[in-house]
């Protein structure tokens, strides 16, 4: 593997680090509704756990109403159980084919335990990204035939990405939160 393989693949997974952190913070609820709130739901479907997206259509019509349109009809029971039972603190109603979701307002409580969540989450991604540069600065240490200076400068770039992804996980959570806040 040349050196800028190394960092190239130190990059590739800092990006996967910085993607599951964007993806992991959309699915905390926050003021508003989204789609992406029901993406940790998994429904007993045909004999199989899988996620609500396969079996039904969700939309946010209103800025505190999701609907969960299910592909098959008699699915509808236990998408409203799994929603109910995904502990994201939702009573789905059942209207014909129609599941609706109301979102209730956040107390000032837990918008305080929503933001503590989401540093966690932050801080995971920051810690993905702190292990992609220490596999890379290890292999690049390791690395033969080749002169310190390539080294250095490749470590240099490491760091940068580094930064960066750093920089950008950061931003992602001052923007979580700032959705959360907002009342």
């Amino acid at each position: 593997m040349t050196l800028p393989d190394m960092v190239k693949a130190a990059r590739e997974g800092m990006h996967k680090a910085i993607e599951n952190t964007r993806r992991e913070l959309s699915g905390i609820r926050s003021g508003k509704s989204s789609p992406q709130l029901l993406d940790v739901v998994r429904v007993e479907a045909y004999g199989a756990t899988v996620p609500l997206v396969q079996v039904a259509m969700v939309t946010a019509p209103e800025p505190r109403l999701l609907t969960v349109q299910p592909f098959d009809k008699g699915l509808a029971a236990a998408i409203e159980k799994a929603i109910r039972d995904a502990g994201l603190g939702l009573n789905p109603q059942s209207q014909g084919n129609v599941i609706r979701v109301p979102l209730p307002m956040l107390s000032e409580e837990r918008r305080r335990e929503l933001i503590k969540i989401c540093g966690k989450l932050a801080e995971e991604g920051r810690v993905a990204v702190r292990q992609a540069r220490t596999d890379a600065m290890g292999r690049i240490k390791k690395i033969e035939k080749v002169s310190e200076d390539e080294k250095s400068r490749a470590e240099k770039e490491v760091q940068k990405h580094t930064d960066d992804a750093i920089h950008q996980i950061d931003a992602q959570l001052k923007a979580k939160e700032a959705e959360i806040l907002e009342v």
